[in-house]
């Protein structure tokens, strides 16, 4: 399969070209490299994969790209994610999760490109689970606590926009909160990367708030694993990917703690953040009945794997 990868020099990005280009797909990546990291690459790179320094914002240079190359499949995960900035400068944020997005479908329409795979957020969509049902499914109503929530909301709708008026076939993830190797401290799921940091360089988590705060935290090779098995399937609209099992902060640093064997590892306390969501879990039914996905990465073994890679 002749594929692109936008924002494929980031952390998920990258664990999914490495897949790509392991089963023999030819790779594409789409990155301005302003947060991804041109390392993440060095071993696809090697192995054939191509780097194109491209800003999704640019809409000429992005629709030359893609008709000169005609990818069957792309996979769109350049974003803007950090929450904190989305909300400090929500143009910025729609600039790049918005307009981005509408210029990777125009690019695709025009190329004639068979499937586009999104990756959107479940939490930042839903935005509190406190007092729902728990955990939530794509029927829940969305209710997004951040510009980045909203903005992601409004790039899937574009896709659909797309299917009804050009017929393409898109597919939109919404994610729990990823982590693994490569993951910088960025947005929510960022927690993770900080401590394991903390953790290695002898240093005390801070915890915002009590800490019992949760969030479904999923592996990232579950997430590249459900991008692949989404590119070849003809399931379109929402599809959660999510463990379905709430995890508090507070959690995170014993089991951290526990793993490294660091006994000093006790958290300190700082007030809490004004709009954070206080708990949320993803039922991900949908992904496994039609994707025939579900995770296999327990929420120990993948902060074991994340600590081992530091």
């Amino acid at each position: 399969m002749d594929c692109f990868v936008t924002g494929g020099a980031g952390f998920i990005g990258s664990h999914l070209v490495d897949a790509l280009v392991a089963r023999g797909d030819q790779v594409t990546v789409v990155d301005d490299l302003s947060t991804g990291r041109l390392v993440n690459l060095d071993s696809a790179l090697a192995a054939g994969a191509k780097l194109v320094e491209l800003d999704i914002r640019d809409a000429a240079a992005l629709a030359a790209l893609t008709l000169e190359r005609k990818p069957e499949t792309i996979f769109h995960l350049a974003a803007q994610i950090d929450v904190r900035k989305s909300l400090e400068d929500p143009a910025f944020d729609a600039a790049v999760n918005v307009g981005g997005t509408a210029n990777v479908l125009e690019a695709a329409r025009g190329a004639g490109s068979g499937r586009i795979v999104f990756v959107s957020t479940g939490g930042a969509i839903y935005g509190e689970g406190e007092g729902q049902q728990l955990p939530l499914d794509e029927a829940t109503a969305i209710a997004p606590l951040s510009a980045y929530g909203q903005s992601k909301y409004a790039a899937e709708g574009y896709l659909a926009l797309y299917e009804r008026l050009y017929g393409l076939s898109t597919i939109a993830l919404r994610l729990g909160n990823v982590y693994g190797p490569r993951q910088d401290p960025l947005g929510e799921a960022g927690v993770i990367a900080i401590f394991c940091g903390l953790l290695r360089s002898g240093g005390r988590p801070t915890i915002f708030g009590d800490g019992t705060q949760t969030r479904d935290y999923l592996y990232v090779g579950d997430v590249v694993a459900a991008a692949l098995a989404a590119a070849g399937s003809e399931t379109t609209g929402a599809v959660n990917l999510g463990t379905g099992r709430e995890a508090s902060v507070l959690e995170l640093a014993e089991t951290l703690g526990r793993l490294g064997s660091a006994d000093g590892f006790e958290p300190e306390f700082a007030p809490p953040r004004a709009g954070e969501v206080q708990r949320i879990s993803l039922d991900a039914g949908r992904a496994e009945a039609e994707l025939g996905w579900r995770p296999t990465t327990s929420l120990e073994d993948g902060l074991r794997l994340t600590l081992d890679a530091i």
